[in-house]
């Protein structure tokens, strides 16, 4: 206690912004790799550190020169590594984007086109895979498929997802209160832990989910089920009712006190 004394009478307030701030940077990388596979990077490079540590520490000479080498170039190799993570991360520190951003009525709107699109389809069993894009740009998602720049209407997403629709295999996303492209390949998720049952639109789903902030419905093509994918995790939605609520809450931040009537599970469940 009395070495710490010193230390406490010369600590400044700037100090303690400084270790706030660095608290607060390592904290949000944390929430953002949390649940995906560069949990598991960062564990091997934690073991690679603790066989650097050994090899120093009992003379490993050959060991401890090639771990050297590979640590003389960490800094590349955590750019290239987490680069996905990096970009949430800029995005994150980044703030709110307000230009683009539809109002509170234009998304209940495009809320209500979706939910009556996606209970036909679902009763059909016709597969959808809709993409509602928030602060994390998806341009570069949108130009994989065909622009359209069309008004948010559910005979429009119903007939884009009809097995006769050229369309009907990519994603369709949603941006500034228009359908802004359809057919668009999304990234499949990385992740190792992905329940073996999900076919390559939940895995897409859970993939633009694990890059970004958006928000994704998906319509099973086999058993008409309707989920909600945001946050590398999908959410059960069991009727209309909690298909809109549960897309409410994740498109609303002022809507966080509405009760959540769809039954969540993680992505490994």
């Amino acid at each position: 206690m009395k070495d710490l004394l010193p230390f406490l009478q010369n600590l400044r307030a700037l100090d303690l912004l400084d270790i706030l701030a660095v608290s607060f940077i390592i904290y949000r990388m944390l929430l953002i790799v949390q649940g995906t596979r560069a949990v598991q990077m960062l564990l091997g490079l934690g073991a690679m550190a603790a066989l650097w540590w050994a090899s120093n520490a009992y003379e490993l000479h050959a060991l401890s020169w090639l771990l050297q080498l590979f640590f003389d170039y960490l800094f590349i190799l955590i750019i290239v590594l987490f680069q996905d993570q990096i970009k949430s991360a800029l995005v994150s520190f980044g703030g709110t984007r307000f230009i683009g951003r539809a109002s509170k009525g234009s998304l209940d709107q495009q809320i209500e086109e979706v939910v009556s699109a996606c209970m036909s389809l679902s009763r059909e069993r016709t597969g959808a895979l809709i993409v509602f894009e928030k602060n994390h740009g998806l341009l570069n998602y949108s130009l994989t498929g065909t622009r359209l720049d069309a008004r948010v209407h559910s005979d429009v997403l119903y007939a884009l997802f009809q097995t006769r629709s050229p369309l009907h295999d990519g994603a369709v996303i949603l941006f500034d209160g228009k359908i802004q492209s359809a057919g668009c390949f999304l990234p499949l998720s990385k992740s190792g832990d992905v329940d073996r049952h999900f076919g390559t639109r939940h895995r897409a789903a859970l993939g633009i989910s694990e890059v970004s902030d958006a928000v994704v419905v998906v319509v099973s093509e086999e058993t008409g089920k309707i989920q909600i994918c945001f946050n590398g995790e999908f959410s059960q939605a069991v009727d209309e009712n909690s298909l809109r609520k549960g897309l409410r809450q994740r498109l609303l931040r002022f809507e966080r006190g509405l009760q959540d009537p769809i039954t969540s599970f993680g992505a490994h469940s």
